[in-house]
């Protein structure tokens, strides 16, 4: 299997999952229903907050490549906790996202890059809702923060994909290992965002 391979697989054996997470209902689901300025600034925050310390976790027990992989992407998720806090006044980081609690149980090189691809594409759906609703708010400005932190994801999956291509090579149990916990995460993901919608009396299908 090749890298381009390996994200196709993933992305088409989650699609309808994705699609509903890039869905504007995946705000609402964030926001529990709070659908201002701030509280959609305060979800984002617990995102990056979480993800980086799920990232500097991982980086105090492995080593190599994957070590410094983990390390930069820690970095950048960081960097961008830090970038949105500094929109908001205060902010409590919260519970751990389902998401982060699943990445948090792995403890093996190949599915932790795995979940991180999981992770990063879950992650891009979320950042393409907080881009449009600070677009439809008319506030470019923190539209382009968060476009930029989009970008930042598009390197954290080459990062993923080419330490898999590094590791796997033509090992396909290699890579189906992988796949499987890109897929837990994703499905993680959507199965917090239908609990949260559900809880709140919406249907977290679309309506045709």
């Amino acid at each position: 299997m090749t890298d381009s391979e390996f994200v196709e697989s993933v992305r088409e054996a989650n699609n309808t999952a994705l699609s509903r997470l890039g869905s504007s209902k995946s705000l609402y689901a964030d926001t529990m229903g709070e659908m201002d300025i701030d509280e959609v600034l305060r979800a984002a925050a617990t995102a990056e907050h979480h993800a980086a310390e799920t990232y500097e976790t991982w980086v105090e027990t492995v080593d190599g490549d994957v070590a410094d992989a983990f390390a930069e992407t820690a970095e950048e998720e960081r960097d961008h906790y830090d970038t949105v806090v500094g929109e908001l006044d205060d902010h409590d980081p919260g519970e751990v996202p389902a998401i982060q609690s699943y990445l948090r149980g792995l403890d093996d090189d190949i599915e932790r890059l795995g979940g991180f691809v999981g992770r990063t594409l879950a992650a891009e759906k979320s950042k393409e809702q907080m881009t449009g609703f600070f677009v439809g708010k008319a506030d470019p400005q923190t539209a382009s923060l968060f476009r930029g932190m989009g970008d930042d994801l598009d390197a954290q999956l080459e990062r993923a994909i080419t330490l898999l291509e590094a590791h796997c090579g033509d090992d396909e149990d290699c890579w189906e290992r992988a796949e499987e916990a890109a897929s837990e995460a994703i499905q993680t993901a959507y199965e917090e965002y239908t609990e949260r919608l559900e809880s709140m009396g919406v249907n977290p299908k679309p309506v045709c």
